[in-house]
């Protein structure tokens, strides 16, 4: 069955390529913490909550149910609060490695922009959410 991409509003178009966004990030986010050995409990929230918001998004593009909708946007909404946490975990390992907030500490420790991916990701989805 092919659904004519003809007459889509752009919130949708943008509603999908977020979804297809999250599952992309997911990939770089699980190899980075399987690096890490999953060194603290809070390396798998992204692990578990980019995929499920990024499944979200793909089938809420196609089938506009309000429970979905309203799933999305709880689960996106934590997916930013997480995001915000995460870039305090990461700036965090990178002060706590050898010599502090040197240029080689921000080359090999986390990645300090990666949460800040995920929560301009998920802000940009609340706002596509509630675009009207």
């Amino acid at each position: 069955m092919v659904i004519p991409w003809h007459g889509w509003p752009l919130d949708r178009i943008v509603i999908l390529l977020l979804g297809f966004m999250y599952l992309l990030i997911f990939l770089q986010v699980t190899l980075y913490h399987y690096r890490q050995n999953f060194r603290h409990w809070s390396m798998w929230i992204p692990v578990i909550a980019t995929p499920v918001d990024g499944l979200l998004l793909v089938w809420l593009s196609f089938h506009n149910a309000g429970w979905l909708r309203a799933t999305s946007i709880l689960l996106i909404a934590v997916s930013m609060l997480a995001g915000v946490f995460g870039s305090y975990m990461h700036w965090r390992g990178i002060g706590e490695r050898v010599g502090g907030y040197t240029m080689r500490n921000f080359l090999v420790g986390p990645p300090a922009a990666l949460p800040g991916l995920i929560t301009g990701t998920s802000l940009l989805g609340l706002i596509a959410l509630y675009w009207r």
